[in-house]
């Protein structure tokens, strides 16, 4: 069985609506969430101007492999509205793999550990909240220790 935390964002329409949507999807195509973050909101990140993010970590168990677990996701992406405009865009619901077990991978579709996960508040905040502990296998440092040192001071609230 494999380990995957997942990221889960959205700033347009009803953003509670779909995360609550994702994470279903997630259920019935990926594998079994585990635990989940609470829910957060944070001004947006790259084009700040647009509505702020509604952000969620999950923890999932999933017999797929991270090749078959980006590709579903792309799918339930796509299902659900997404449309691929330009970095950083608005969008209706963004999936993105933070970390597969303790692997590290560097694929045209996927680059895992997330590679901004050290610099963004509202992906460190949330796992801190379900993994504190858990060491990034990049840096060697545990998510804790990166929050703490994390660049970027842009606020991120409990929804």
């Amino acid at each position: 069985m494999n380990k995957t935390y997942i990221l889960l964002g959205s700033n347009m329409g009803n953003s509670q609506k779909q995360l609550l949507i994702a994470v279903k999807n997630i259920t019935q195509q990926i594998g079994k969430v585990t635990r989940k973050s609470k829910l957060y909101t944070t001004a947006a990140w790259g084009h700040t101007n647009q509505p702020d993010f509604l952000n969620q970590v999950l923890i999932v168990e999933t017999i797929s492999t991270a090749l078959q677990t980006i590709e579903i996701i792309l799918g339930i992406e796509k299902k659900m509205g997404r449309m691929r405009t330009t970095k950083n865009a608005p969008r209706i619901i963004d999936i993105d793999i933070l970390f597969f077990n303790k692997e590290i991978i560097a694929e045209k579709i996927l680059t895992v550990p997330h590679p901004e996960i050290q610099n963004r508040r509202f992906v460190l905040i949330p796992l801190n909240e379900l993994s504190p502990a858990f060491k990034h296998p990049v840096l060697q440092k545990n998510i804790h220790t990166l929050l703490i040192n994390c660049p970027d001071m842009l606020d991120v609230k409990k929804f």
